[in-house]
């Protein structure tokens, strides 16, 4: 059998790291263990019935039997504006500020080889999620870290970043509430973030995924209500989390009408847009009341407390996260990210994912994730109690 060698892009992609964090659960789960999953990302609860109802209805709909528009329907271009204007005040012009999302991480992937050249700089946060160095690859670009530290609330520290890479960098990802730490952004933080981009003609792509996910009263910011942010930037919204739409595959991006065109002539060379009904379906979802949503927020809310109390009562030292579904968690003495990892799962059959999946600054952390039963979470408080780590 002939063997093709692959591409040098393919070659420059990043190692997936979580993929071996999968197998080394599946292995242990084969052998019959029963395995708690802190360590996925992947939303437990199922999509509310009136969004399925309504893809139902909308497959049986033969328009959406053919091809849909390449940059997708007016419709829901038209809900997303409604959805933004409604939830955060802000303005966007459906027609020249929206670009519809296979997900949103294939426009996290895509904006670097949108407005990127090879060597181009982009700031990243670190940790943070892997596959903006996937994009990042792809363009040829080079990426400069911006460590996200718990004595600056996991935000980076725009003073400590050097003026050189400042005035080389094209493009800067940000991601609040944060994937891995929890941590939420300030109105303050997002102006100097304007200005920053201002000052160096630095486009910003802010990661809202978890937009809808804060706690203790506190409703997340997005990026776009700072003045000027639609100016000299983008925010990419997923229907992932707020509605548990994660294996639909539907995502968007709002903002700099530039970026947006980018976004819109890069897909019209990959896709055909989404499916009709998926679109129907997404446009109920950012239209209909979002009692499910605040439904949703409740239950994380009471997750976490359950469990970050409890791990506290043992006496492991942990701060509760202020959004998203992940908690922080600092790794005990004597251990690696990845040995901490590898020792909850062998001796408690609990699987978090290391902090070094995330990038150099985040090890000596582990994240856990919210994504199981308030009962699952007091067993993996329990299972930890009987261990010799907090005593």
């Amino acid at each position: 059998m002939k063997i093709y060698e692959q591409s040098n892009i393919l070659k420059s992609l990043p190692e997936q790291f979580f993929a071996s964090l999968v197998s080394k659960v599946s292995k242990y789960a084969d052998k019959g263990f029963d395995i708690i999953n802190l360590g996925q990302g992947n939303p437990d609860q199922p999509t509310p019935p009136h969004i399925v109802q309504s893809l139902q209805k909308a497959a049986d709909n033969p328009l959406n039997h053919k091809y849909s528009p390449f940059t997708g329907y007016d419709y829901i271009k038209e809900a997303i504006a409604a959805f933004y204007q409604k939830e955060y005040g802000v303005n966007l012009n459906p027609k020249t500020e929206v670009a519809v999302l296979f997900g949103g991480k294939a426009g996290l992937v895509e904006i670097p080889q949108c407005l990127l050249n090879p060597g181009d700089t982009v700031l990243v946060p670190d940790p943070g999620y892997p596959d903006y160095l996937s994009g990042v690859a792809m363009a040829s670009a080079v990426m400069a870290k911006m460590p996200l530290l718990e004595e600056n609330a996991f935000l980076p520290d725009y003073e400590k970043i050097p003026d050189d890479i400042l005035q080389k960098a094209k493009l800067m990802f940000l991601n609040y509430p944060n994937n891995p730490t929890g941590a939420i952004a300030t109105e303050d933080f997002f102006q100097k973030t304007v200005q920053i981009s201002k000052d160096n003609d630095i486009c910003i792509v802010h990661d809202f995924a978890y937009g809808a996910i804060g706690f203790d009263g506190r409703k997340p910011i997005s990026f776009l209500q700072t003045p000027g942010a639609k100016e000299i930037g983008v925010e990419i919204y997923t229907l992932s989390k707020t509605f548990n739409m994660a294996g639909w595959r539907v995502g968007f991006a709002v903002g700099n009408p530039s970026v947006v065109s980018a976004l819109n002539l890069y897909q019209d060379h990959l896709y055909v847009s989404l499916f009709g009904a998926v679109q129907e379906a997404a446009a109920t979802a950012l239209t209909s009341s979002l009692a499910c949503v605040q439904e949703l927020n409740t239950l994380y809310e009471k997750r976490r407390n359950v469990f970050v109390d409890g791990l506290k009562e043992i006496g492991w030292n942990v701060k509760a996260p202020a959004g998203s579904f992940f908690a922080w968690l600092k790794v005990p003495e004597g251990f690696t990210s990845e040995q901490f990892s590898d020792y909850l799962l062998e001796k408690a059959h609990i699987a978090v994912a290391p902090g070094i999946g995330f990038g150099e600054y985040g090890e000596g952390y582990v994240r856990a994730g919210l994504l199981t039963s308030e009962e699952r979470l007091i067993e993996a408080v329990n299972r930890l109690k009987k261990m010799p780590l907090f005593t």
